[in-house]
């Protein structure tokens, strides 16, 4: 993060970029004035038209900022309509920024959109998914921070959870993934079918102990808690 708050420093010279922030702040007080998601779709419109004039700038003025309103966007309560503006505002974003630069800023875009796949709707799941595609598989071991748990069995997020297990190494993934388990329990049907359909038994589970994750006290601890009750 040095080098990026660097980066911005140095572009603070730049009366454009000086004008870029100016618009970002002015398009960040709109959503201090919304009382309904109207509101809300209508001050993502200002904030996109602004980042879309910039995209030349990998550095977002004010993303920190930026990022809260939109994991704001990514509430369960709200409509669809306001979750596929605020993923166009994403897709502005992550285009922008680019790979190397998502690679250190994932916490800042990836606490709004990884946890929305759970509770999307049906319209906003191809938007979301694409995204993920485009933008976040392309880092490989930099997602390891990203890794979620996922309730939907949909053929095309299992696909995904698939490329997901190449990228960041198998261990790691079910490590993750046992840990999900363990404090998700909605979603241990999905991810236990998913792990028992990927255990190949013609195999030794010495030549698969990668299933078994990063901390088998964990594996050990879903086991005692879902199939040995005090």
């Amino acid at each position: 993060m040095g080098s990026v708050v660097l980066e911005e420093y140095e572009l603070l010279g730049d009366p454009k970029y000086r004008a870029y922030v100016t618009a970002i702040d002015k398009a960040l007080k709109s959503f201090d004035n919304t009382s309904e998601w109207a509101d809300l779709i209508s001050a993502l419109g200002k904030l996109n038209k602004v980042i879309s004039s910039h995209l030349k700038y990998q550095v977002v003025p004010r993303r920190l900022t930026i990022s809260k309103r939109l994991a704001q966007c990514m509430h369960p309560a709200l409509p669809s309509g306001v979750h596929l503006k605020a993923l166009e505002s994403y897709d502005l974003i992550l285009r922008a920024v680019g790979p190397q630069r998502l690679g250190q800023e994932l916490f800042l875009y990836g606490a709004g959109l990884f946890p929305l796949l759970a509770h999307a709707a049906m319209n906003v799941r191809p938007a979301l998914l694409s995204l993920y595609e485009t933008h976040f598989l392309p880092l490989g071991e930099r997602l390891r921070p990203g890794l979620m748990g996922s309730s939907s069995a949909s053929c095309r997020v299992w696909k995904r959870v698939r490329t997901t297990t190449k990228a960041v190494e198998k261990s790691y993934f079910y490590g993750s993934l046992w840990k999900c388990v363990l404090c998700n329990p909605g979603i241990r049907q999905a991810a236990i079918n998913f792990i028992v359909s990927h255990y190949n038994r013609r195999l030794s589970m010495e030549d698969q102990l990668y299933v078994i994750g990063t901390d088998i006290d964990c594996m050990v601890g879903i086991h005692l808690q879902y199939y040995c009750p005090v």
